[in-house]
This record gives C-alpha cells, sequence and structure tokens, in this order.
C-alpha cells in the first residue's frame, strides 16, 4: 500500500503564560472564597497544562486566605476506588510534591437529593470543605448532544459525585442527558459548596487557548456559550469518506470512550440516534495507552485490534466504568490478531486498499497518514499540506513503522 503524510493545520492559539493567566482569571472574576478548606477538582483526562493549571489554582485561593487541597473526581473510573483515582492523579502529574497540596481521595459521598433518575451526591472531602472550585475542560461529550456537554456541570455532577451520581446520570437516556445534566447540576449549585469555576479550552493541537474563571451562579449560562466556541478549535478528520480508519492507540487520557466519538462519526449506544459524519466502514485500533492504566472502555468501537492492545485492558477497571454508563457494547472485544501487520493484510484482503486513514489517536489529529487514492482530496482541502512523498507501508517484527510526529 503506497501512504502519504499530512499536516493538518488546525486551530492554534496556545497561552503562552498558562500560570500567570490562572491567576489573572481568577482575580478578575468576583468569586468570593471563604477563609477555611476550598477543594478543587482534579479529573482523570489528559488536559494540557493540568498540574500547572491546578498549582496556580491553589496558589491564587491561598493567597485570598484559604487552606486549599486537591480532590479527585472522576466518577467511577480508575476501579471506582480511592487509591486507584488517586493513582490516576500521579500518571497525569499532578502529585502533592507537583501541585504544593494536599490529595484527599475517597469513594465516600454525601447526599444532596433526589431527581427524576435517582440521588445526587458530592463527593464527601468536598462537601465538609468550606467551598469548592470546579477545574475542567469544556468540550463535546462522546454520548449526547446539547446545549453543556463535558465541563463544569459534568465534573460537578459525575465527577464530585462519584460512582453513585454517575449512575443516577447514566440511568438517563442518551437525548436526556443534558436535561439531567442540567437538573443535577442545579442541585450542586443550590447546595452553596461552589464557589467558581474554571474552564479550559484548547485549541487543536491539545494545549491550552483560553481560561475562563466563572462565578458559580453565571456556571449554568456561560458554559453553553464555552461550548459553542470549543467547537471552532475541535480537530476533526479532514476526509468524511474513509474505507479503513487505523487508530494506533487508544485511551481515556485521549477520550472518555478511549476513542472520541465525535471524531470517528460513531457513539455505539444500541438504539439511540447516530452521528452522521463521517462516514467510517472499518475501524482497527492497535494498542491501549499506558496512561489508561488498563482501561479499555471504547475498545468496542472498534471493529478490529491486535493482541497487544487485547493484553493491556484491565477487565475490571473497564466493566466497572462501561457497567456505570449502561454502554455495554463499548467494552465488547472485537475480532483480534496478534500484530499490526497481520491485522491490516488481513483487513487489506476483505476490504481491500482504498481510501485508508492512520492517525496515532482521535485528540492529536495534526499529522496523520493517508493512501495514495486520496491525494486529490487533501491537495484540495484547505487545512491540510502534504509533507512527505508516497512510500511503501513497512513494518518491523509485526509492528507498523509510522512516524506521526
Amino acid at each position: 500500500m503506497k501512504i502519504f503524510k499530512v499536516k493538518q493545520h488546525l486551530y492554534n492559539n496556545p497561552i503562552q503564560d498558562v500560570f500567570g493567566e490562572v491567576i489573572r482569571a481568577l482575580n478578575a472574576a468576583e468569586i468570593k472564597v471563604p477563609k477555611g478548606e476550598v477543594a478543587i477538582t482534579a479529573g482523570s483526562r489528559g488536559i494540557a497544562n493540568i498540574p500547572l493549571i491546578i498549582k496556580a489554582a491553589g496558589e491564587c485561593l491561598r493567597d485570598k486566605g484559604a487552606r486549599p487541597f486537591i480532590v479527585p473526581c472522576m466518577g467511577s473510573h480508575n476501579g471506582a476506588t480511592a487509591h486507584g483515582q488517586r493513582a490516576m492523579l500521579e500518571t497525569l502529574g499532578i502529585s502533592e510534591e507537583a501541585v504544593g497540596m494536599e490529595i484527599r481521595a475517597s469513594m465516600d459521598v454525601a447526599k444532596l437529593g433526589s431527581v427524576r433518575s435517582g440521588d445526587v451526591y458530592m463527593d464527601k472531602f468536598c462537601f465538609e470543605a468550606a467551598g469548592v472550585l470546579v477545574i475542567n475542560r469544556v468540550k463535546l461529550h462522546t454520548a449526547f448532544s446539547g446545549p453543556v456537554q463535558s465541563g463544569l456541570m459534568k465534573m460537578m455532577v459525575v465527577g464530585m459525585g462519584k460512582i453513585k451520581s454517575a449512575q443516577t446520570f447514566h440511568s438517563t437516556v442518551p437525548s436526556k442527558m443534558a436535561d439531567m445534566l442540567l437538573e443535577m447540576g442545579g442541585m450542586v449549585l443550590k447546595s452553596g459548596k461552589i464557589i467558581g469555576g474554571l474552564s479550559i479550552l484548547e485549541d487543536g493541537y491539545d494545549q491550552t487557548a483560553e481560561l475562563h474563571a466563572i462565578h458559580p451562579k453565571q456556571i449554568p449560562d456561560r458554559e453553553p456559550q464555552l461550548l459553542k466556541k470549543h467547537r471552532q478549535y475541535f480537530p476533526q478528520l479532514p476526509i468524511d469518506d474513509i474505507n479503513v480508519l487505523i487508530v494506533d492507540e487508544i485511551g481515556k487520557n485521549y477520550s472518555g470512550t478511549g476513542m472520541d466519538t465525535n471524531v470517528i462519526g460513531y457513539r455505539g449506544i444500541k438504539g439511540h440516534e447516530d452521528l452522521l459524519r463521517p462516514n467510517i466502514n472499518i475501524i482497527a485500533a492497535l494498542a491501549l495507552s499506558n496512561k489508561t492504566q488498563g482501561n479499555g472502555t471504547g475498545v468496542g468501537l472498534a471493529d478490529f485490534i491486535t493482541e497487544q492492545l487485547r493484553e493491556t485492558i484491565n477487565k475490571e477497571k473497564t466493566f466497572i466504568n462501561v457497567y456505570t454508563s449502561g454502554f455495554m457494547q463499548r467494552a465488547k472485544i472485537p475480532v483480534t490478531f496478534p500484530d499490526d501487520e497481520t491485522l491490516m493484510r488481513r483487513i487489506q484482503e476483505r476490504y481491500g486498499l482504498s481510501r485508508w486513514m492512520f492517525i496515532p489517536n482521535t485528540l492529536h489529529l495534526g499529522h496523520l497518514f493517508v493512501s495514495e487514492d486520496m491525494r486529490q482530496e487533501i491537495e484540495a482541502h484547505p487545512k491540510c499540506e502534504i509533507v512527505s512523498e508516497s512510500r511503501n507501508l513497512t513494518f518491523q517484527n509485526g509492528r507498523h513503522q509510522l512516524d506521526f510526529t
């Protein structure tokens, strides 16, 4: 197969002084900081500069007289255990030494009230604190659409509510999840514990582009506005009609579903409306990121995988995460082949050599490879630049030799 390398010129707008911008944003916002202990939320996603952002937020709170500490807020992730969620933070560079604050991890929660689909909870350390500063990246969700998706509201509901609130939220059908997020989030806000939010927008290269500190009363109105802005940054595949998509690595550090459904055009939720684009016939995933610590959620979105990926899946962590969401098909194990070379050869035999695309993961789409038959479409694309001549797809010891850097 002949392939060539492509560079996508995505929206590039990184903040040069992230630490300073956090301080400036929090100082400019009308956030009342209590003098007691204040919890800062930390999730499980691979957010750029997150240790620096959290450290800066902590220093700002400390300068205002508070005693900040970190709470892992990630629903049912990493086995739904305090030890597992603390370990997850360390893989993201969030340690007590790095951020200069204590990390308090627990799966214990306090009940705030009830909504139509169940009870609403809050992490016990957050509930016992004088206040909570919520930090999260605003982006498209992988299971539902709506004015609010992934962001501060979801962190308050699913992250701070641990596995119990996650179960309540995911008991709602996808078409109603945005409404439930607002309802449950409204209850969290009424608790009076949230002192403010810090929303992060990332550019097309997964770098911190904007930081917005928000008063708690303004979060429900501001977050939809920031989600619209996020769509301008969001990286996508340059071509919609693809026969075979090879994803080099999946993992929850790239997306909550291992592969971002908004990138691959497939949510994999049985019986519910799916995305219309892009149109991809076959998806193969080759490896599982080490940073996801065995959580193979989203493996079921692929049609083919390698033995390497399959052997690195932690069944218990994956089960708990998918079972909580209720989208069990996302954990189904696809057809498995010994290595990259065997997998691609068997796909070629059945589905042909036309319209192939290779990406490192669904978060970093600045460089990718495509088959020779899509050259004209790439040349005509305003954001694409061909950066290498065509060459044969090669392997060494069964592993492909593509360099995505």
